[in-house]
């Protein structure tokens, strides 16, 4: 049986997937929901959100993800970060997949990547969970109804958690594989339910295919000033930085919370929702996101709840950390209609740094900004990867290495075209620790970034009294209306100056050790900066 709107010419069928039992194409939410619940998948919530949970994964698999070894891709893909697939293992894989599919039902979701529509990507994603295809539906934009009447998936994912793979048999490492064939256009998920594989495969395949066009994908959010899209901001950084939560300004417009795309037309999002953390959200803090956990169809993630009353506990982390919600960008009183902005006015690098030493905010050079956004230091924070219990410092370039599938240059090199081409004020802002290290200090106070930020997006930043800081010659302002003095000088929060010193001499030399492997790609000026 197949239920829902579909091209009659691009069933799955048609595909070559055939023997499956019922076949659900582009249910809208409320259908998503009820199925959810008649097969048990999750538990329904106040406002008629859908409680999930994702069993033994809580976040990316990081090691399990390849790209398939094909001619087309040889050259390209930075092989080092993306551990290679044989392409008759995948062959197998998809094979052994199909098979294991037969008999069973399977929800299909036909969406767009970008909106952008010169530059998005048509997607169908088939998923074995219900749950799942109303998480990507949140997630990616989705089409108008009478747009599914011709729509032709550009690339197809498949994910089905109960498969397992056999490392031996299919080139991966254990029985849970992300496998990426950009010949066959098809991501292979599997052994997995945790539903941010989907998301992040189909910006992966976009990190590829964009540069090529002379875009700049982009691991950010973006907002810009109410009624002029010619001030928007964008925010790097990776998963529990502050991208989400910085850019939900009421007093701004959200493009986005995750990630985006720099063309020649400007900032545009690829996504037509956000996948929020939700550990410690609170109402007063971030009111918007918090309500949206009681609104209707929102995926809540491996979040406890009261049996009896189904209040969400926010600050048990007993199943994760990573405890999130996904829902669509309208539910963001502020969010754009168009998802589309202008050139990046300001750009911000938010860095969590764990050992606490850099200050919350630094303004940088154009060769600052490539040497930070090469870098890309921050602290993988607690849950986002199997594995990850506390901070780890650690260097993710471009502030989203595991799914950047070319070397970093490209992206680096794209990212400095476009400043100098359309100008624009750079930031390093800091979310991670002050007043010593992870376990010693505290997490910056929202506040203070908060004020600092509005001050750099509304220009008054630039004209404060600037001090040079000695370990890394960025750019600090030394009073800030409405930030304490003393957390602008990040070595006066230290009870012990002494230990700062070494902290921030130990933080400068795994800066140098980690930037030595860009040093025969960059430019005489980044080099300086690399030197010091």
């Amino acid at each position: 049986m197949t239920t829902g709107r579909v091209n009659p010419t691009h069933t799955l069928e048609a595909m070559g997937i055939t023997g499956l039992s019922n076949v659900y194409y582009n249910l809208l939410e409320p259908a998503l929901v009820q199925q959810s619940l008649v097969r048990k998948e999750g538990t329904l919530g106040k406002g008629g959100s859908l409680l999930v949970a994702t069993g033994q994964h809580t976040g990316r698999s990081a090691k399990d993800k390849f790209v398939v070894r094909t001619p087309d891709v040889e050259g390209n893909i930075w092989w080092e970060n993306n551990p290679p697939m044989d392409a008759q293992a995948f062959d197998r894989l998809h094979a052994d997949m199909l098979e294991h599919m037969k008999g069973r039902d399977y929800f299909v979701q036909d969406l767009f990547g970008g909106a952008d529509p010169a530059n998005r990507l048509d997607t169908r994603v088939i998923t074995e969970l219900a749950w799942h295809s109303l998480f990507i539906r949140h997630l990616l934009r989705r089409p108008e109804r009478h747009e599914l009447d011709n729509f032709t998936a550009d690339f197809t994912i498949i994910n089905c958690p109960s498969f397992k793979a056999d490392p031996e048999r299919h080139g991966c490492r254990t029985e849970t594989v992300i496998a990426l064939n950009f010949e066959k256009k098809l991501v292979l998920i599997a052994n997995t339910a945790y539903a941010g594989e989907i998301k992040k495969s189909v910006f992966t395949i976009l990190n590829y295919l964009l540069p090529e066009k002379g875009i700049m994908p982009m691991h950010c959010s973006a907002n810009h000033a109410p009624g002029n899209p010619a001030d928007t901001a964008i925010f790097f950084g990776l998963s529990g930085t502050g991208k989400t939560t910085l850019s939900a300004d009421p007093s701004r417009v959200l493009i986005g919370d995750d990630e985006h795309g720099w063309s020649d037309r400007g900032t545009f999002n690829f996504e037509g929702g956000c996948y929020a953390k939700t550990i410690n959200l609170s109402p007063e803090a971030e009111p918007e996101i918090y309500a949206t956990t009681e609104k209707f169809g929102t995926v809540v993630e491996n979040m406890v709840f009261d049996p009896e009353t189904f209040d969400l506990d926010f600050e048990n982390d007993s199943l994760t950390a990573n405890m999130r919600c996904a829902y669509p960008l309208h539910y963001i009183s502020n969010a754009s209609d168009s998802a589309m902005g202008g050139h990046p006015k300001n750009i911000i690098m938010l860095t969590c740094d764990a050992f606490g030493v850099l200050p919350p905010i630094a303004r940088l050079t154009p060769a600052q900004a490539m040497y930070h956004f090469l870098s890309g230091f921050t602290s993988k924070v607690a849950g986002t990867e199997q594995g990850v219990t506390e901070p780890q410092p650690t260097f993710s370039t471009c502030f989203g290495a595991p799914f950047m599938p070319r070397r970093p240059e490209a992206y680096g090199n794209l990212l400095r075209e476009k400043i100098a081409k359309h100008g624009a004020t750079c930031w390093l802002v800091n979310t991670g620790w002050t007043g010593g290290a992870y376990g010693v200090g505290s997490r910056m106070p929202i506040k203070a970034t908060r004020a600092l930020l509005s001050a750099a997006l509304n220009g008054t930043l630039n004209g404060a009294e600037f001090r040079k800081d000695p370990n890394f010659g960025f750019d600090v302002p030394v009073e800030v209306q409405g930030v304490a003095e003393v957390l602008l000088d990040p070595r006066r929060t230290w009870d012990d100056p002494d230990a700062y010193d070494r902290a921030a001499a130990k933080l400068v030399a795994m800066f140098a050790e980690n930037f030595a492997q860009y040093e025969d790609y960059i430019d005489e000026d980044v080099k300086a900066v690399a030197l010091g």
